[in-house]
């Protein structure tokens, strides 16, 4: 029986094996394709197609043409500023919402619930933020990344309730013996209790900013503060086609694409050279949050 139940094992860690290596494959792969083609000339795509493993033929054209242009600097500083900023203060704003909402002596606690679920189906649109930003003074401002985003929503209102009730109501009792305010119960006993938490809404947090480009496109017009992800937008849409650009197209980019017509880079290879440094930041910050990460997103879930 024994024996029966190992090679069961074995059969189910090979197959799981198996299956991971297929999605680190899947997952790995459209950021190595980019890295490889943007490292490829824009004659060894002409003649051979995009390359699958390797460059066709070594070329960092693409990379000069971005990487000399101050206005993607510009805009890296932008997105870069704006995802670090809201990143702290929204997850901050919502967890202290949250702690709040978690305790049972809250006046209106029902109230706040259905409004907070009405809010989570139903928004203005864009016509009424763009109404509101315009009242506010903060369109077209670098304002506009920041305010809005404040407030992280209901939905991680209720992962951080969730992970608020599993801590023992003796710590806050003990606290409060102590002589502890609500304040000094937050910042010295939550907040260390709840790091897993913080971490996994904290990623998914800065990915969703640094990667937001809608922000960009309808609540401002001046390119002085435009994102990464909107620079990238309109590197994509050149790649397109240059002749429908128009006036969608920002100066930074009109002028990394004035580069490329006697050179070894094309549109295409641009494009792929702006989706990678994107996703650097991205791929740094993961392996220093992975292992709050992986806690944080199991809270709520079945134990056996």
């Amino acid at each position: 029986m024994n024996k029966i139940k190992s090679r069961r094992e074995k059969r189910f860690s090979v197959l799981l094996t198996i299956v991971m290596i297929l999605i680190m494959v899947i997952t790995v792969y459209p950021v190595w394709y980019s890295l490889i083609n943007s490292l490829n000339s824009a004659q060894a795509i002409a003649k051979d197609g995009y390359a699958m493993l390797l460059p066709g033929e070594f070329s960092l054209e693409s990379w000069k043409s971005v990487l000399k242009n101050p206005e993607i600097f510009r805009a890296f500083g932008i997105t870069l500023s704006r995802t670090v900023i809201v990143t702290v203060v929204q997850t901050l704003f919502t967890a202290m919402f949250a702690y709040g909402f978690s305790r049972d002596n809250l006046v209106g606690k029902k109230f706040y619930t259905v409004l907070g679920f009405i809010s989570m189906y139903l928004n203005g649109g864009v016509i009424a933020y763009f109404i509101l930003f315009n009242a506010m003074h903060i369109y077209n401002s670098y304002w506009v990344y920041i305010l809005p985003a404040l407030f992280g929503g209901f939905y991680n209102v209720i992962i951080f309730n969730t992970n608020f009730k599993a801590i023992p109501e003796s710590l806050f009792e003990s606290a409060k013996i102590d002589g502890a305010s609500e304040y000094t119960i937050f910042f010295r006993l939550v907040i260390p209790l709840s790091k897993p938490v913080i971490s996994a809404l904290g990623i998914f947090t800065a990915v969703a900013t640094w990667n937001d480009y809608t922000q960009t496109l309808y609540y401002t017009k001046s390119s002085e503060i435009q994102t990464l992800s909107y620079y990238m937008l309109s590197i994509t849409k050149a790649s397109a086609s240059a002749a429908q650009l128009g006036e969608t197209m920002s100066a930074g980019a009109a002028s990394v694409l004035t580069t490329v017509s006697n050179s070894s880079a094309n549109y295409k290879t641009i494009e792929l050279a702006c989706m990678v440094l994107s996703a650097i930041p991205l791929i740094i910050m993961y392996p220093f949050a992975q292992k709050f990460f992986e806690k944080g997103v199991m809270v709520g879930s079945v134990k056996g």
